[in-house]
């Protein structure tokens, strides 16, 4: 009897270190073919520069390509929508920032943003500019805090969307300088161009998805989030030093895959991407468009996602935000 016993102890660690092996083997061998990296946003803005600049390098180190597919509309919802319809194999990404965790807030979603995706990896954050259309008669913070409160409603900024982190920024700003201005929602990049065109005042994008018309002059920086300058544009005074530190806010990029990915797959792509972030050259690429390499591991970018699911229900309750009917 005890012989028998002995013998399928024996085959059932046998069959588990055959199946750690096979998991090994699946793990070690990803990808075999093409990942999609899914970016909720247009082509053009930040997410989609960041992407692609994670994708060639990924594509490169994997020896297979990473096709970047553009699903803009619902504020992220319809790219998020589609990675959860996906395979939980690896092959199926997403690229997306703060909005993917500001959307619950606002509407009933067709998925559960704490169970229906994988965390895998912060990728970068940003630090956002408050720029001006150069017709606005503001050369500095203060002048611009005075115009507004001069102006009540009459200063319209856009934003990528209601509840937008963009539009957040802009709620946050109105309550912290004192002022009220109008909110105009945009699809992704088009509020930038306006702003550019002169059709709306202000907006508060990510450094990178503005940096060529600020140095170009077809927009007008007045000051930056965070506790130091940003290097790409060092003449650009930070809130704090512009007078207004109660002004502070950030964004965040991060890859998600769906829910139920083996955990081996997960922490592969997850330690890929730490390498690319570590890579010299891609650290210099992050810092000429305005964003810093931030690496969190799987575990701590779900308490992230956490934490920032609480955080915004908050401010928009406080800014009685509610989406358009």
């Amino acid at each position: 009897m005890a012989r028998h016993v002995f013998a399928l102890i024996r085959a059932l660690c046998a069959a588990g270190m055959l199946a750690f092996a096979h998991q090994g083997t699946a793990q070690s061998a990803f990808p075999t073919h093409s990942v999609r990296l899914i970016v909720p946003f247009p082509p053009g803005g930040g997410n989609d520069i960041l992407a692609r600049l994670l994708g060639q390098r990924l594509s490169e180190m994997w020896g297979q390509a990473v096709v970047i597919d553009n699903r803009p509309g619902g504020n992220t919802v319809i790219g998020a929508e589609l990675l959860t319809k996906s395979a939980p194999d690896g092959y199926t990404l997403m690229l997306t920032n703060n909005s993917h965790v500001i959307m619950p807030s606002l509407l009933a979603l067709p998925f559960d943003v704490a169970k229906d995706f994988s965390p895998v990896a912060t990728v970068a954050s940003a630090e956002l500019l408050l720029v001006v259309n150069p017709s606005v008669p503001a050369t500095n913070l203060q002048d611009f805090i005075a115009l507004a409160r001069s102006k009540p409603g009459q200063i319209n900024y856009g934003a990528g969307g209601i509840g937008n982190p963009n539009h957040l920024a802009a709620e946050l700003f109105d309550q912290v300088a004192g002022v009220k201005m109008t909110h105009i929602p945009y699809k992704g990049a088009q509020a930038i161009t306006d702003l550019v065109g002169g059709h709306v005042d202000l907006h508060f994008p990510p450094v990178m998805a503005v940096l060529g018309y600020v140095k170009s002059g077809q927009l007008r920086a007045l000051a930056i989030t965070g506790d130091a300058r940003s290097p790409a544009l060092p003449d650009v005074p930070t809130f704090a030093e512009a007078g207004l530190p109660q002004f502070a806010i950030k964004q965040w990029y991060g890859v998600f895959a769906p829910a139920k990915t083996p955990k081996p797959i997960v922490n592969r792509i997850s330690g890929d991407i730490a390498k690319v972030l570590s890579m010299p050259d891609i650290k210099t690429e992050f810092a000429a468009q305005g964003v810093d390499p931030y690496y969190t591991t799987p575990a701590a970018f779900g308490d992230l996602v956490g934490a920032d699911l609480v955080k915004y229900q908050q401010v928009i309750r406080t800014a009685n935000i509610k989406l358009d009917k």
